[in-house]
């Protein structure tokens, strides 16, 4: 069992989605035994958010971008599909901009987004993508069908950036694939509460989606397709003689993807890592090319000493300071519970022994 994930750069328009079908056939041909995660369509989780802000300000120029939107994947629909597949999956197309422009009218009629109402708007980007493959990639294997993750993943109420519920998602991921022998199409990014409100996994979650499905199974290998050659030793557009390193280990991937590498969204790691699932991060661009592979461990670690060097932009340096601080007890729980309860995460901390002040850096 291999999962492999798309990012949005992979799936931005018909001529990706099949260079997209022509990796999953050959995948499902070696393997057997694969599961697909897919993104929006490149831009337009972004373009979402966008309308969901410009609506909540009471104005109806969000609609140049749903129609722009809408006819976009349209588009895409027929530059895939024709017959009586297109019309289907145009009705169903219709359908989902349907429900998007009604959310859109509520928002602009109370003038408010909050992170709940924020995620179901955010959501549209990969079930539209989902289902379009979907139905693309059925006319070249039967067994391929469109899978919502709301189905099968489920998670707290912690709208905007979910937490998981291990044993109840793993096990319903299991059920589903233990039903009978099916190739899906996985929305990446969403999933549900126990209640069925939709929530999202961060920014980048369609790799933790991957990851998730993958540790459920325990996959033989979970494959990131994007559009570099794997993880690079420093950014190409600062560094242009940068390479992609053939072999890291999660925790060094880890430690890379949190400074600012932003091949792999950093929760994506964990799953995989607990399972001992190797990661590969493969350029669907250039499908011959090997790619970064992800594991416990690493051979090559005399050839290349250092692995690689990141860099994060925007950084805010902050301290904390005061003669009140010597030697009382609590001070740095209570700043950084402060911080936690805004989930605000901390990059960087430093103490001196005094306790006289604490530095931290948050994005």
């Amino acid at each position: 069992m291999k999962v492999l994930k798309f990012g949005g750069s992979s799936v931005a328009d018909a001529e990706r989605i099949k260079q997209l079908s022509d990796i999953v056939i050959r995948a499902h041909q070696e393997n057997g035994s694969i599961a697909v995660v897919v993104s929006a369509l490149k831009g337009v989780t972004d373009t979402l958010i966008n309308m969901g802000t410009i609506a909540s300000t009471g104005s109806k120029a969000y609609l140049t971008e749903l129609n722009q939107v809408h006819e976009r994947h349209r588009d895409v629909a027929r530059d895939l599909v024709e017959g009586k597949e297109l019309d289907s999956l145009l009705s169903t197309i219709q359908s989902f901009f349907n429900e998007l422009s009604d959310t859109l009218h509520g928002v602009r009629l109370v003038k408010e987004l909050s992170n709940r109402t924020l995620d179901l708007i955010m959501s549209y980007g990969e079930q539209l993508s989902a289902i379009i493959i979907a139905t693309f990639l059925k006319l070249q294997l039967s067994i391929v069908e469109y899978l919502d993750a709301r189905e099968v993943i489920v998670t707290n109420r912690s709208f905007g950036s979910a937490s998981i519920d291990e044993e109840v998602t793993y096990h319903k991921i299991c059920e589903y694939f233990n039903s009978g022998s099916v190739l899906p199409i996985i929305t990446g990014f969403i999933a549900a509460t126990p209640a069925g409100e939709t929530t999202t996994l961060g920014r980048g979650g369609s790799d933790f989606t991957a990851a998730i499905v993958g540790a459920a199974l325990q996959a033989d290998a979970i494959e990131i397709w994007t559009d570099v050659d794997g993880v690079m030793t420093a950014d190409p557009r600062k560094v242009p003689k940068a390479f992609a390193i053939p072999q890291m280990s999660y925790h060094e991937l880890m430690e890379m993807s949190h400074f600012g590498a932003e091949v792999v969204y950093p929760p994506t790691i964990s799953p995989a890592m607990r399972r001992k699932i190797p990661i590969w991060i493969k350029n669907s661009f250039h499908p011959e090319v090997k790619g970064t592979q992800v594991t416990q461990s690493v051979d090559n670690r005399k050839e290349i000493l250092v692995r690689g060097i990141s860099s994060v932009d925007n950084v805010s340096l902050l301290r904390l300071e005061g003669n009140g601080m010597i030697g009382v007890a609590g001070v740095a729980s209570r700043l950084f519970g402060a911080l936690a309860k805004n989930q605000i995460s901390v990059m960087i901390i430093t103490q001196g022994s005094s306790e006289h002040s604490i530095c931290f850096a948050v994005l």
